[in-house]
Parts: C-alpha cells; sequence; structure tokens
C-alpha cells in the first residue's frame, strides 16, 4: 500500500516527419495507488518538466484529445473527467485514507523515504524468519544493480550450481529492515507463495526459488523479465507491452490487439482459478521474451496480488491509477477488479488513448467513477461492432455485469481466433450454488431465460459443461464439479480456499442436471443485462414462463418462497410484482424475480 505518486511526462521531441517521439515511462506515468516494500521496477533515473501526463501515446494522432485543447464541444470532452459537473464532486479515495492505510501495513516509514529504520528499532516483536533457504550466496554470485523501487532493488546474477548453473537470472532483494510491521512481512511471505505456486504456465514470470539472510530476501526469477524489466539501457531481448505500444504509434490492429489480449487472458484466467487476483495489470506488467512479433506474452510483478475466494471480497486499495476499477475505490472488489484493468488495456491497444484520464490522482478516480470512455472517435468509428462491444463489455461500472476472463476468451470478437482455448470458469460454481438454494418459481424463471440465449452464448456454455466431465446420459452432478476443478488445482487454489468452497459445494445434495437446466444455473442475468438485445431476451422470456412457469402466487407466498425475514415490508416490496388481474407474476416480477433478492432491492421496494 502506498501512496498515489504520479510522473509527470516530458515535452515531445519531434523528428523531421513531424512525429513525436516519447519515452514509455513519460507517456504512461506509474500512478500507483498501492506500493508494497516488494515491488521494485521503477528505474532510478527518470526525470521530467511537462507538468500533466499525456492522455495517448501520441498526441500528435489525437487533435481531439481534452489534453491538447480540442474542440470544446467534441464528445470526449463530454466523456472526460474536465466535463463540468452539477455540483462540486470531492475526490473519491482521499489521501488520508490511503495514508492510514499505509501506516497500518509499512508502520511509519513512508515510502519515498531514503533512509530506512536500522537495527531493532522497529522490529521488536517481529517474527523476520521466512524458512526460505539461506544458501543464495553459495548458489548465485549477485552482479549489478539494475532497478530499485520504493522497498526494495533488483541485481542481476549469475547461478553456480544446480539445474541453472552458468544461467544469468533476476534476483529482486527486499532488506528486511524495510519490513516494520506485521502485514508488510505477510507481503513478501504471500508474494513468494503466489509465485512459486503459479509458475509454469506459457503466460507467467517463471519463479526459481526465494532465499532470505538476516538483512534481505532473495527471489530469483527469470533472466527475461530482468532484462525486460529492470535494465536502464534497455538492451533487454524482447520489452515490456508498451514499448510495442509505442513503437506502433500508439495503437494495434484489430488483428494483432486479439493476439495480444487472448496471451493476456489466458493469464488471467489461470490465476482467476487459482483464486488469486493480480491488481496490478498495466502495458508495463506484461513482457515480451524476445523481439519477435510473435513472441509469448508474460504477466509480471505480483507484488500485490492477493487471495481471494469466490464468495469474498477485497478491501485494499491497490493497483495503478489509471487501470483501478471503480469498486476498488469503493474498497470492495474481487477478480473483476483486474478485468477493467484489461478493458483499459484493450482501449489503449485499439485506439491509443486512454479511456479516463486526468491531471491528478483524484481526477483520474472522479472519471473513473463518473465519466464514461468514448467511443465516438477516430479510430472507433471505423472498428468492427465486435470489437467495440468487447471493450465496452469490460469496463462497464457494474462488476456483475463485467464478462470475466473465460467469457471475454469465449466473446465473438475473439472466438475465431486460433489461439484461444476457453478455460474452466469459476463463476459457473458461484451461480449453480445460487441456483440449487433458488425457490422452484425462480429456477422455472430462469430455465425460460436460458431457452432465449443466442449460439455465442450457448457455445460458452457447452465448453463449461464439457469440461465437466458429464457421463454417458449427458447428465452432471454437484461431484463433477470438484473433480473437474481438481485437474487444475496448484497450492494457490488451496491457500485461496477456493477447494474450501468447492467441497461445500460438492456437498450440496442437489439432483443431477442436463445441459438445459446447466444453463439455467449457469446463466448471469447480470451479464445478460450489459449485452444490446436485453429486451429481447427478457420479453421472450418471460413469454416462455408465462406459458410454463407462471403461476398464482400471493404475496406472502412469495415472501417465503424468496427467503425474505418477517421484518420486510413484504406488501410493500413485492406489491408491484403480481397482476391484480389474475394474481400471477408480471413482466416486472419476472425481471426481479431473475435478477434474485437483494438487500438493495428490497430498501428500493420500502423507499
Amino acid at each position: 500500500m502506498g501512496l498515489c505518486h504520479g510522473k509527470p511526462s516530458e515535452i515531445p521531441q519531434t523528428n523531421p516527419q513531424g512525429f513525436s517521439t516519447f519515452d514509455k515511462n513519460e507517456d504512461f506515468p506509474d500512478l500507483i495507488i498501492g506500493t508494497p516494500q516488494n515491488q521494485s521496477h521503477h528505474s532510478k533515473n527518470k526525470s521530467s518538466s511537462f507538468p500533466f501526463p499525456s492522455p495517448s501515446p501520441l498526441r500528435s494522432l489525437f487533435k481531439n484529445s481534452p489534453a491538447l485543447g480540442g474542440n470544446p464541444n467534441s464528445s470526449s470532452v463530454k466523456s472526460t473527467p474536465l466535463r463540468i459537473f452539477k455540483r462540486p464532486f470531492p475526490p473519491p479515495s482521499p489521501a488520508k485514507h490511503i495514508r492510514a492505510l499505509i501506516a497500518k501495513r509499512y508502520g511509519t516509514v513512508k515510502p519515498n523515504e531514503a533512509s530506512i529504520p536500522e537495527g531493532s528499532e522497529c522490529d521488536i516483536g517481529l517474527d523476520k524468519n521466512f524458512g526460505f533457504s539461506k544458501q543464495f550466496t553459495s548458489h548465485y554470485e549477485l552482479g549489478d544493480e539494475v532497478g530499485r523501487g520504493h522497498f526494495g532493488y533488483t541485481c542481476s546474477a549469475k547461478a553456480k550450481k544446480g539445474s541453472l548453473k552458468g544461467q544469468e537470472v533476476a534476483v529482486k532483494v527486499i532488506p528486511k529492515p524495510k519490513m516494520t510491521t506485521a502485514i508488510a512481512i505477510e507481503d513478501v511471505r504471500r508474494e513468494v507463495k503466489i509465485l512459486r505456486a503459479l509458475s509454469g504456465h506459457k503466460n507467467l514470470v517463471q519463479f526459481y526459488d526465494a532465499y532470505e539472510d538476516e538483512d534481505n530476501v532473495y527471489i530469483v526469477m527469470e533472466y527475461d523479465y530482468f532484462l525486460t524489466s529492470y535494465s536502464l539501457k534497455r538492451w533487454c531481448q524482447g520489452g515490456e507491452l508498451l514499448d510495442r505500444i509505442l513503437a506502433r504509434g500508439g495503437k494495434y490492429s484489430e488483428e494483432d490487439a486479439k493476439v495480444v489480449m487472448v496471451q493476456i487472458l489466458t493469464a488471467v484466467a489461470f490465476c482467476h482459478l487459482q483464486g488469486v487476483v493480480h491488481r496490478d495489470l498495466k502495458p508495463e506488467n506484461f513482457l515480451y521474451t524476445t523481439k519477435s512479433e510473435d513472441a509469448p506474452l508474460k504477466a509480471i510483478d505480483f507484488g500485490l496480488s492477493d487471495y481471494v475466494k469466490p464468495d469474498e471480497r477485497l478491501n485494499d486499495i491497490v493497483g495503478s491509477a489509471y487501470y483501478v476499477a471503480p469498486e476498488v475505490l469503493h474498497r470492495s472488489y474481487g477478480t473483476e477488479g483486474d478485468m477493467w484493468s484489461i478493458g483499459v488495456i484493450a482501449y489503449i491497444l485499439l485506439c491509443g488513448s486512454r479511456p479516463f484520464w486526468a491531471r491528478t490522482e483524484s481526477g483520474i478516480f472522479r472519471a473513473v467513477l463518473k465519466a464514461d470512455p468514448s467511443f465516438d472517435e477516430s479510430p472507433w468509428p471505423s472498428l468492427s461492432p465486435e470489437a467495440i462491444d468487447f471493450v465496452k463489455r469490460l469496463l462497464n461500472k457494474d462488476y456483475r455485469k463485467r464478462l470475466t476472463a473465460a467469457q471475454a476468451l469465449s466473446h465473438p470478437w475473439l472466438a475465431s481466433h486460433l489461439d484461444v482455448k476457453i478455460p474452466l470458469d469459476m463463476i459457473i460454481y458461484r451461480l449453480v450454488k445460487i441456483y440449487i438454494c433458488s425457490s422452484s418459481l425462480r429456477k422455472s424463471a430462469l430455465r425460460a431465460l436460458a431457452k432465449t440465449l443466442t449460439v455465442p452464448q450457448l457455445a460458452y456454455l457447452k465448453e463449461q459443461f464439457n469440461m465437466l466431465g458429464p457421463n454417458k446420459s449427458g447428465f452432471i452432478s454437484m461431484q463433477n464439479y470438484k473433480m473437474a476443478v481438481m485437474r487444475y488445482c496448484t497450492d494457490a487454489m488451496k491457500h485461496s480456499r477456493v477447494l474450501d468452497y468447492v467441497n461445500m459445494l460438492s456437498s450440496i445434495q442437489c439432483r443431477r442436471l442436463d445441459f438445459e437446466e446447466f444453463c439455467a444455473a449457469s446463466i448471469s442475468v447480470h451479464q445478460l443485462e450489459a449485452t444490446t438485445n436485453w429486451e429481447e431476451h427478457a420479453r421472450r422470456g418471460f413469454e416462455l414462463f408465462e406459458k410454463d412457469g407462471n403461476r398464482v402466487i400471493k404475496i406472502e407466498e412469495l415472501a417465503s418462497e424468496l427467503g425474505l425475514s418477517p421484518s420486510v415490508p413484504v406488501h410493500v416490496v413485492l406489491q408491484d410484482w403480481i397482476r391484480h388481474s389474475d394474481g400471477k407474476l408480471n413482466f416486472l416480477g419476472f425481471i426481479r424475480l431473475v435478477r434474485g433478492v437483494s438487500a438493495r432491492t428490497i430498501q428500493k421496494g420500502v423507499a
């Protein structure tokens, strides 16, 4: 956790061809909300004089950008934080809250202080023994320092013996004196656990081992990670995703963007299935292993990552300002926060401009919470409707309506890509649990709504159903859910307690499900509401429900089916759900029924 640090940009120099040239760190300032002690991907000498960050990698190609004093009547101005609000809107994430969290997590040491506490002045009662091997110096020869962050630094090293003998590696060094609180110590311990558990995936950085001595913790990672992430001279083989965005003048073609998005989503889908949320996804944290156009892309920097169970929410304010999700600022979020960040990356890839920007962190936060990204300016009108829909589905401010990583991979925009492989999606576990506990009336309504699904929507569900391993008769049980997830189980899944959740689900007594009922159990009504043809789904679903499922029901009986407590004024809350003519659910009641009853629904009814 740390303060928000914005890095201003230098005024670009114009080359003979008339194009502006930028350094990557000047164009996308790393506005960090949470910066734990083990985050060390900032280079040493970065200075600038430009008074505010540029809204796009190549500003000369975006004449209508508000930062350039473009047309004040353009749609982009209306969709940025510079628009005039009807009343003053204070910063949604005040600095005092962030400072309070920093003090709790890291003690009194500020992230940008040059000096650090020595000896035992902050060590009283803290156990800094991690249980890692203490033979670092016998296994590796430490080289030059090539990068320094707020709470550590990174060096090159060469392996002396073992399977890596003679190979170059990257070593992240985290000084123990900077671990001044129990939470800071746990952050380091968790990062190593996550890296160790997830290592081996083709789109994630390779972790080798962790060591410690009296003074430091050493995290050893692959050579490409070291070169691309930390080298000040940029003599790396592949470079960051951000490097390639800038090299292309700020934007990708749709086909090239698909290649990038498939790799990002594949990595993130794997993390989410394991119960790991990255919390700092941005172009700087994706690296290419070589300079080849088809080089693999890898996610790095798990210093802000955490475990999250499917039915739990996190509340730490962490991430990078331009990529932070609205619910993170509200301090209640899960894996959906990563999907918002991916939506921001997709927006940048396709148009070269950020969807949300401002000159201050508070302005960025206001934009994230209140402004809508512009899809009216070039090049959006020339892009495919599928590409625009893909980005919009990821940048939905309601996290319940946002696509998961597996759903994004099955989106029509990516479905035709050769390298797409749809992974198991944890959302179907959460949805089937809700379905099993639902009333018979709601199950009938969901079955009617599921019959309206389109071919692409059914294709995703068919993939998920097949991964659960139906029997020869085409049925699955709750045990199938457990067996399916065990095929992808790592230690991360154990630490995140995803396995506990799955075990609880598999113990529920429920009849077997065929594909039709699986679709009813796995449909997300909130996500369906985010589609352009939601009205058509709802009307058609209600027609089917009227034919087979709708029945005469009293308010008291409906309240009992919904599980409302006796303290709820049911006649006030549910009176507009039922038709007076025949006593059956009306269209409004059908919609609210499939959405499910929540405290918010009850409050609205009472109000």
